[in-house]
């Protein structure tokens, strides 16, 4: 037995989860059987989804259970190996974080060469954001060189790779909203958007028409709200959506209103789609060999918000929900 401290779920959030809603617990995970891998984790993910699997609804993927250690992307180090094809020493990505060691189905980890490039890496800019960002973009809205592209929470973990690799495709012009002025420097200054704007400072709706006054023809949804609504009037016609997320409902305790424009679908005829990346599993291989090269030599560039501890993973899961950082939020275990 090992000695473990995890995160679980003491409560379903009402609204804006809280501290109080989590529970600190030490606990012991067994010895591996035939089959399973004891890893220690060294990187964990927290991730907006997360959010809606505290609340006991059905969804597309189970409801996390009250009193039972969080889970989400991890990187780890096999420390027991009861698996054909593993042994200690290992570098996996596999999906028990939340907690400082994990007992893994060998079958549902991955071996990954830390020696290519940063773990972090892994669970973001080449993991399941970055996965997202390329299968949404490419596949889900239909990208065409000459498009205009808008990303909302562009400076967020998908948003930063979805702009990226419109400009690297040959979008016309690519906008994206954050929320501080910092993150708008981010977008301009580093990831090389042609415009950004903060929609603190004023309608979302009339900034991004200053920003793409003969319109768009590609959104890529991660926020919903304002934003959605915004980016139905400024779409040109066959203007295509992508619906990655929608973070600005997600603490919401009543039904949120549609957009009021919603009208402008029928004469614009435009595409509004759904995406979850579990659905797009056919394209990691292509993705990983266009994008892996592009991040190694800076051609894609990347930022992470690391907090230290699994004492701080909550803190990471809020503070993500507030947007404080800026690219994907980590939390280092060891």
């Amino acid at each position: 037995m090992t000695s473990s401290t995890e995160i679980r779920l003491a409560a379903r959030p009402h609204g804006t989860p809280v501290p109080t809603d989590f529970e600190t617990v030490r606990t012991e995970v067994p010895d591996p059987g035939p089959g399973q891998l004891l890893v220690r984790n060294t990187l964990m993910s927290v991730d907006p989804y997360m959010r809606g699997r505290m609340d006991d609804r059905k969804s597309y993927v189970p409801p996390y259970e009250l009193g039972k250690a969080l889970e989400g992307g991890a990187v780890g180090e096999v420390v027991a190996s009861g698996a054909d094809g593993f042994q200690p020493g290992d570098t996996v990505l596999h999906g028990l974080g939340w907690r400082e060691y994990a007992l893994v189905e060998a079958r549902s980890a991955a071996r990954i060469d830390p020696s290519r490039g940063p773990l972090g890496a892994y669970l973001g800019v080449l993991g399941m954001p970055g996965l997202t960002a390329y299968a949404g973009l490419i596949r889900t809205a239909e990208f065409k060189p000459g498009d205009v592209v808008f990303v909302s929470s562009a400076a967020g973990a998908v948003g930063q790779v979805v702009g990226q690799l419109a400009k690297l495709k040959g979008a016309a012009r690519v906008i994206g909203s954050a929320g501080s002025a910092a993150k708008v420097a981010y977008l301009r200054d580093e990831l090389g958007f042609d415009a950004a704007f903060d929609y603190h400072e004023a309608p979302v709706r009339d900034q991004l028409r200053a920003a793409a006054p003969d319109g768009i023809d590609v959104y890529f949804d991660n926020v919903g709200g304002d934003h959605l609504e915004a980016a139905i009037s400024a779409l040109n016609v066959h203007g295509r959506v992508c619906v990655c997320g929608m973070i600005s409902v997600y603490n919401a305790t009543e039904p949120v209103p549609a957009p009021r424009n919603l009208a402008q679908v029928i004469g614009k005829r435009l595409t509004i789609r759904g995406m979850l990346v579990r659905d797009h599993g056919d394209l990691r291989d292509q993705f990983l060999t266009e994008v892996a090269p592009k991040v190694a030599d800076g051609t894609i560039r990347y930022r992470e918000t690391v907090l230290e501890g699994v004492d701080q993973a909550v803190e990471a899961f809020l503070s993500m929900l507030r947007g404080d950082g800026i690219g994907k939020t980590l939390v280092k275990l060891s």
